[in-house]
């Protein structure tokens, strides 16, 4: 849905770039990228509530070959199917992957095309995924994504360079969604497949406003963080936090027209109880299934509240 009022028609004309984002735009980040510290050491990543700070688990680990089962061994790393082949216990071996693979899954669908400050939630998801790519090919990570909205999706494994980064830059920009491909419908429909692309030891970030999400639709959170490091990026917009000041305000979901009136004080309570309860949910997720959380709003610039949510400390503070 995309909500217009006079203050919101009024900034969409000043900063029209705000209702969509063009590869040039995405280019031109890179000098930005700088600031976040996506390094897997030191604590570095803040949760949404609190000071609490977490770590990074570290780059993916690669299989090399196998071995003779040796007493001491984890049975965890047993290799199966060539126990049963040779007749002897065998045991995988791994070696450290010298980049650790970046995942960006970045919803671009009907909720998040809303916005009443400066710019619309896509396109501050599609800024910080560009971002959040730049910074991993300069630190010499393989970057892939999934891009999608109800209309196609973009899917991508993680690779070096431009190889992995220019085509995604170009989805985010919406282009490059395969022709033929189906849509997804949120978030959750998206981690479900995310949940069959991703190999352990990938850094993940989830870029949403999390509409959709509840506790009963959450089981790819727990799937994806046994092996992975996920990190949820919480788009929204002032808007949804509190309610506008009493009046009637002309709001549309690019096909139907309507007026919201907020003049009752009891919807306007309604209207904020119900984005708290949205937040609890989605922290409560993350502390069970130890994600982590950062947040953005369309009203604050995008480098800015990335870089303090990667890292607090460096970035000046912040809770």
């Amino acid at each position: 849905m995309i909500a217009t009022g006079p203050s919101a028609a009024r900034d969409q004309r000043e900063h029209s770039s705000g209702v969509s984002v063009s590869l040039r735009d995405l280019l031109a980040l890179r000098g930005e990228a700088g600031r976040l510290d996506l390094a897997p050491r030191g604590k570095i990543l803040a949760t949404r509530s609190g000071g609490h700070l977490s770590r990074f688990r570290g780059r993916g680990m690669e299989f090399d070959e196998s071995r003779v089962y040796q007493a001491g061994d984890d049975a965890r790393n047993m290799d199966w199917r060539v126990t049963a082949r040779a007749g002897t216990p065998h045991v995988k071996l791994f070696r450290e992957e010298r980049e650790r693979p970046l995942w960006l899954l970045v919803d671009q669908g009907p909720s998040m095309r809303f916005g009443t400050r400066v710019a619309f939630k896509s396109v501050v998801a599609a800024q910080a995924a560009a971002l959040l790519a730049w910074a991993a090919a300069d630190r010499g990570d393989r970057v892939g994504g999934l891009v999608f909205d109800e209309h196609g999706r973009f899917e991508h494994r993680p690779a070096a360079r431009t190889q992995g980064l220019l085509p995604l830059l170009q989805a985010l920009a919406g282009g490059g969604r395969a022709v033929g491909v189906a849509g997804l419908g949120d978030v959750t429909a998206a981690a479900d497949q995310l949940v069959h692309l991703a190999r352990p030891g990938s850094l993940i970030f989830i870029l949403s406003d999390f509409n959709h999400l509840t506790p009963e639709r959450s089981a790819w959170l727990a799937r994806l963080g046994r092996a992975s490091e996920v990190v949820l990026v919480h788009v929204r917009d002032p808007l949804e936090e509190v309610a506008p000041p009493p009046g009637l305000y002309p709001v549309t979901d690019g096909q139907r027209r309507g007026l919201l009136d907020t003049g009752v004080a009891s919807r306007r309570s309604t209207w904020q109880q119900r984005f708290r309860d949205h937040l609890d949910t989605l922290e409560g997720l993350a502390r069970q299934h130890r994600a982590h959380l950062l947040w953005l709003s369309t009203a604050d610039p995008v480098g800015q509240a990335l870089a303090r949510g990667l890292n607090p400390r460096r970035a000046g503070g912040g809770r």
